[in-house]
């Protein structure tokens, strides 16, 4: 007992100390005695939080810390008050973060040490982050601002209160897991975005490639074929292209594998085959572009909550179809319902299909339908590259598209023979 109470105490006193030492470094242009509190200080108060969830756990009260924190809190903030005056500094960091040191201290003692302790680390992250996170806000503007609230606001108040559990009679649509996977969705859409913002214009259609395809390859390729018809840097928007589709060759890949691991040896070699091939013909592509030539300039958004409610919509439509269809038709519905799928949307049926393999259903059978799905795919891409994009532009994309298929179908043969 007393050598869990000393290890406490010991975790309060060393997070107002990890405290201490971001604020004394932040302040350590100030002369001695100018600031409130530096290192010992902030120790002190992390010990005194430790010392009064201590007395109030012995008294069965919360008496004692409530009183200590409230004396605590109104010294510091008259003693912080006169300093700001003297330096005409209005900010009240200082005076939060001794009451946030203190109640870790207590909360060490009451409740979890690993909880507290964790909490002081990141405290001291934020204190210690401010000219970056003043700098990020500075920067950001009002549409990445909304799209983050959105997709806090899907995480925060939505999830948490749709329910758990199948809704239809087949026991194939959870709203909750269909909400996950739009998150997930507007996520890697967001991080595509922040790629594409901190690489900036002049890295060229490459980057926007690689981005795009994080959200969403078949609207890469669209927006980069209508790109081409305006432009002499077909090389760069095929190679944009081509990472694009080699990006969403491994991020189905990926889905797939976190939903179901046992997918990963089954989809592994046609997937990486595919996906090696996608990037050379990139790079071979950027190696002949003409140099000197700037990316298009574009307006983009981090996501658009529409884009990602209908991928929600169409992703438990065919969880319905695919149950429906798995009852009723077996394999051969399976496979159907990918390839019409895969004119869509590929993460949708990826998802439904490894889902379905972690219930228990054959993995080659999901497999093969989320490969199907991806060559689908991929000849949509192409079909509208020559539909949409300059000849040169779409002829390139579509030879590479060619030798990456036929690559991916020489990994299966291989590996159904060994």
């Amino acid at each position: 007992m007393e050598r869990d109470l000393l290890l406490r105490l010991g975790a309060a006193l060393g997070i107002g100390l990890l405290v201490g030492v971001e604020r004394a470094w932040h302040q350590r242009d100030e002369r001695e005695g100018g600031r409130t509190a530096g290192v010992r200080t902030f120790a002190l108060i992390g010990l005194l939080g430790g010392l009064a969830g201590a007395l109030s756990g012995a008294a069965a009260s919360y008496v004692p810390w409530v009183a200590s924190l409230a004396i605590l809190t109104t010294a510091f903030a008259v003693f912080s008050y006169r300093e700001g005056g003297a330096d005409q500094d209005f900010s009240v960091t200082s005076v939060v973060a001794a009451m946030v040191v203190f109640s870790l201290g207590v909360m060490a003692l009451l409740s979890d040490l690993l909880i507290a302790a964790a909490a002081g680390v990141v405290t001291a992250g934020l204190l210690a982050g401010r000219e970056l996170l003043h700098r990020a806000v500075a920067r950001l503007t009002w549409l990445e601002l909304r799209s983050a609230l959105l997709l806090l606001g899907m995480t925060a108040v939505i999830l948490p209160v749709l329910p758990n559990r199948p809704i239809d009679p087949l026991g194939a649509v959870n709203p909750s897991e269909v909400w996950q996977f739009m998150i997930l969705t507007a996520a890697i859409s967001y991080a595509g975005y922040i790629a594409l913002k901190i690489g900036g214009p002049e890295k060229g259609p490459p980057l926007a490639g690689l981005a795009g395809g994080l959200a969403s390859s078949t609207a890469t390729t669209l927006a980069l074929a209508r790109l081409s018809r305006g432009t002499r840097d077909t090389l760069g928007l095929a190679a944009g292209v081509c990472f694009a589709s080699m990006v969403s060759v491994v991020r189905a890949t990926l889905l797939a594998a976190i939903v179901a691991p046992g997918l990963l040896v089954e989809l592994a070699p046609a997937a990486a085959a595919a996906a090696l091939m996608f990037a050379a013909g990139g790079l071979i592509a950027l190696r002949r572009r003409t140099r000197g030539q700037k990316a298009p300039d574009e307006v983009i958004v981090p996501f658009e909550f529409g884009a990602v409610f209908g991928f929600g919509v169409l992703l438990a439509a065919i969880m319905l179809l695919g149950a429906w269809l798995a009852k009723t038709a077996g394999a051969a519905g399976t496979y159907a319902l990918a390839a019409a799928s895969g004119l869509v949307d590929v993460d949708a049926v990826t998802l439904s299909l490894a889902r379905r393999a972690a219930q228990g259903e054959p993995a080659t059978v999901s497999a093969v339908g989320i490969l199907i799905a991806l060559g689908v795919n991929a000849v949509q891409r192409v079909i509208l590259a020559l539909s949409f994009g300059a000849r040169a532009f779409a002829v390139r994309f579509a030879v590479v598209t060619a030798a990456a298929l036929a690559a991916a179908g020489a990994a299966i043969g291989v590996t159904a023979v060994l």
